[in-house]
């Protein structure tokens, strides 16, 4: 997640460069850092380490860039410097040829549910699509029986309907297979692809080399002979592949004589009985022009497959889409590989799908991020070709944007002691609002009756605390075991002596509560005790007050299981 000190201190850095026009100073930015998140004052030694190196970071992006690269990073600091916190909507670039409406399309493949990097794609095909009115089209790409789990398909749609795409059109490729054969048929008849059946080793050191195989000059009528012969099944897996014509030149060997068609003989489909199926490039573009796709928006990663759909659109004499290639988006402290995931898995290492250290959606879901923020933070980093890091800083403003007016506040106590407070009236109600800035949802009441449970760790180095919505205790130690004295109620006694508020709870009116925590690459769990009411809110987001959102999971007789979203 975004709690890289690393990275952290290059945003406080490139804010600091912003607001001052001037070098940062290292002190000035581990003090904001160390401000804004609380929890690494214990690594001041590491970011005086590293804080050099994110300086330089920021010294090395040109002045005249440095807002607009703010603004794409980190929006929620750029607002700070202007004090602005009006609710942001980034008008994205207008599309050519789009005042009569679009036809788009997002195009999973069924290896797994969605991701974070699919989410970007999947949004930016929404805006659009919202922006000039038209058709969306969810096509699932499901020509590789070896990239297909079963249970993706289903997986996949409810990714795409916790999104909010606005989907009109669900295509399956694999319903598709004789469409593509007729048009495989008619590519090779007008001369623009030749069935090759050298060995793969052999093909490829020709292509390398510059040079044609023996296949490439055949006549278009052994060519046909051959192709029904392939789909005739009498050729076995790796025996014998289409090839699109090309310039055997070309500086890129990728575009040389590339594969249209292939036989897969294992695993079966789960969908259909076949051998032959089309590779991407192909199946794509007849799929681009017989649905009337008009934009295509994809990352740069797919820009040779753009310059080989090219030759199947040309062939044909079709019209190409518009193509918008953005740049590489870099996601860092999750998994996001789909084959990693799937073996984490099955080694037992995640604990399915929606394990919260992992980058899928339903993951994101898990700890109570909700979709419009997704959205929203993707549509801030925008459509330009630059490569960027995904901003987590962001992605959790724009949540907490939308959570923080409707979570309601609780104590949470992680790893309590039970400690008796000495000389403490008895009993003292103490009231807490639910929501500080919504007097109407009514408040809390923890009743003190002699004996609090706190966290150990709260009380470690200082003389005094105040219980939050309590009093004051002084705190002193009898070998490792705390000792708590009433002083009194006086909140500016308390401010007089830095006494910082901390959570507890009445003992014996507190109950156990997991918190797990998505801390990569080991599973964190935070034990301690909450208020009761927490169990009454399964599925909803509350705060921890003074640590953070957490998304209530469940709650039963041992207790309530929740899982953390951010600060």
């Amino acid at each position: 997640m975004e709690s890289d000190p690393g990275r952290l201190l290059f945003l406080y850095a490139l804010q600091n460069a912003v607001k001052h026009n001037a070098t940062p100073r290292a002190g000035t930015v581990i003090g904001t850092l160390l401000g804004k998140h609380p929890e690494l004052r214990g690594s001041s030694k590491d970011l005086a380490a590293r804080v050099g190196d994110a300086i330089a970071e920021v010294e090395a992006i040109p002045v005249d860039e440095r807002q607009a690269r703010l603004e794409t990073l980190a929006p929620h600091l750029a607002e700070e410097l202007t004090g602005k916190k009006e609710k942001r909507q980034r008008e994205l670039p207008a599309l050519e040829s789009a005042e009569e409406g679009v036809v788009m399309r997002f195009a999973p493949n069924p290896s797994g549910p969605l991701h974070l990097g699919h989410a970007r794609a999947a949004v930016l095909n929404d805006y659009y699509v919202r922006r000039y009115g038209g058709r969306y089209l969810l096509r699932i790409e499901d020509t590789d029986p070896r990239r297909v789990d079963p249970d993706a398909y289903q997986m996949v749609q409810e990714d795409v309907e916790w999104l909010g795409l606005g989907i009109t059109d669900i295509i399956y490729q694999s319903d598709r297979l004789e469409i593509y054969y007729e048009h495989g048929r008619r590519l090779i008849g007008i001369g623009g692809a030749y069935i090759c059946t050298c060995d793969a080793g052999y093909f490829r050191d020709l292509k390398l080399a510059r040079k044609s195989c023996p296949c490439r000059g055949n006549t278009v009528e052994e060519n046909l002979d051959l192709w029904e012969r392939m789909l005739g099944g009498e050729f076995s897996e790796g025996a014998i592949t289409m090839r699109v014509k090309t310039e055997l030149e070309h500086p890129d060997p990728a575009l040389r004589d590339f594969s249209a068609f292939r036989i897969v003989s294992s695993p079966i489909h789960p969908r259909i009985d076949a051998a032959v199926y089309p590779l991407m490039n192909f199946s794509v573009a007849v799929d681009d022009h017989l649905l009337g796709i008009t934009h295509v928006i994809r990352g740069k990663d797919h820009i040779a497959n753009t310059r080989r759909q090219k030759y199947i659109f040309d062939y044909f004499g079709w019209k190409m889409p518009a193509y918008l290639h953005y740049g590489r988006m870099s996601i860092s402290g999750l998994v996001l590989s789909t084959s990693g995931m799937r073996e984490g898995i099955g080694e037992g290492r995640f604990s399915g799908w929606d394990d919260i250290r992992l980058g899928t959606l339903r993951a994101i879901a898990r700890r109570g991020i909700r979709a419009e923020a997704v959205r929203m933070a993707v549509l801030d980093i925008g459509i330009g070709a630059t490569d960027i890091s995904f901003s987590w800083e962001n992605l959790y403003a724009r949540n907490k944007e939308i959570i923080d007016p409707v979570a309601n506040r609780y104590s949470f106590v992680p790893d309590p002691v039970a400690v008796a407070v000495g000389d403490a009236p008895v009993p003292v109600v103490a009231e807490a609002a639910l929501h500080p800035n919504d007097p109407a949802r009514g408040t809390r009441r923890l009743v003190f009756e002699g004996t609090v449970l706190v966290s150990g760790h709260d009380l470690e180095g200082h003389g005094m605390v105040r219980l939050k919505d309590l009093f004051n205790a002084s705190v002193a130690w009898d070998g490792s075991d705390p000792v708590l004295t009433y002083a009194g109620e006086s909140l500016a006694d308390a401010r007089k002596a830095k006494a910082p508020i901390i959570q507890w709870l009445p003992a014996g009116a507190a109950i156990p509560c997991i918190l797990h925590m998505p801390e990569s690459p080991e599973a964190m769990i935070v034990t301690g005790c909450c208020e009761p009411g927490v169990a009454g809110e399964v599925g909803t987001v509350v705060q921890f007050e003074r640590i953070g959102f957490a998304r209530i999971e469940s709650a039963g007789a041992d207790g309530v299981v929740a899982y953390f979203a951010h600060r």
